[in-house]
This record gives structure tokens, C-alpha cells and sequence, in this order.
């Protein structure tokens, strides 16, 4: 499959980005990657919503072998070849994969991490205190406090 060709074929469905992906191509539609153009044929990304429907058709999902085993990754299924033909239903199975891979990128999303910090309190108010490294703390000996002399003022 060559890049004309799925610009041509994802015609109905709207505007993707095609980029070059492993042996082949990556499509995505509003920076999200939905679908795999690969040697092997148009694989679409897949959750247990829409799994389904790949199955009822007999796909199966994306495989590849390596020296020792053969690898399956469930989350892209292979196209239905009957879909190549009709571009309305193509389109329709294309935001369905869309929608599987806004799902998936949701669950990825990582939770915002919250800082730690110690405070002390000062006669202003709890200050937060700066983490000492510890690199320099092992090396360095600890620095004595000066002792405060009063300055004498002037009599005049």
C-alpha cells in the first residue's frame, strides 16, 4: 500500500496524517495513531467494544514473528478485506478505531504526581524547606554556627 492509495481510501472519513511506521505506515486523525499500514494489510486499532465486530468477520488481530515466538498484539485487528470496496462502511469502521484509540489513550494518561514538601514553621508562617542532597551532606563536615558579637555603637 502506497500513500496515495490510503489517502484515497480514507477519503470518506476525513483527513488523516500518513507517516512512516515500522515497514510500513501509521495513520492518525487529530494526533491520535488508529490505524497500521502494513506489508501484511490495513490493521485498525481495536478495544473489547469493538473486538467484536472484527471477530464476526473473521479477522484476527496483528501478529509477527520474531526467532523465538510469534508476538500477537490485540490491540489492532486486520481490516476486513470486503471493506477496501465500499469506502462509506470503511469510514465507519475508521471512527470506530478512533474511538478505541481516544479510549485507550485515556486510560494512559498518567495521574498528576503530587510533590512532596516538608514545611517548618517560622514566626511568618510554615516555610518549605529545600531537600538537602545528600552527596554533599556525606562529604562536607557540618558547618559550626558563628556566634552573634553585639557592635558596640559609638558614644558620642
Amino acid at each position: 500500500m502506497d500513500r496515495d492509495f490510503l489517502i484515497d481510501l480514507f477519503a470518506d472519513f476525513g483527513p488523516v496524517t500518513i507517516r512512516k511506521m515500522f515497514s510500513g505506515f501509521g495513520i492518525s486523525a487529530d494526533g491520535i495513531n488508529f490505524a497500521l499500514a502494513l506489508r501484511a494489510g490495513l490493521y485498525f486499532r481495536a478495544d473489547e467494544q469493538s473486538i467484536p465486530r472484527f471477530e464476526a468477520e473473521g479477522s484476527q488481530p496483528f501478529s509477527y514473528q520474531t526467532r523465538t515466538k510469534t508476538v500477537t498484539v490485540n490491540s489492532y485487528w486486520q481490516l476486513p478485506a470486503r471493506l477496501f470496496d465500499d469506502s462509506e462502511e470503511l469510514a465507519d469502521w475508521a471512527r470506530a478505531a478512533l474511538a478505541a484509540a481516544q479510549r485507550a489513550a485515556l486510560r494512559k494518561r498518567p495521574k498528576a504526581r503530587k510533590a512532596k514538601k516538608t514545611t517548618k514553621k517560622t514566626a511568618k508562617g510554615p516555610v518549605a524547606e529545600k531537600p538537602v542532597k545528600k552527596a554533599a551532606a556525606k562529604n562536607k563536615p557540618a558547618k559550626k554556627a558563628k556566634k552573634r558579637v553585639p557592635r558596640k555603637r559609638p558614644s558620642s
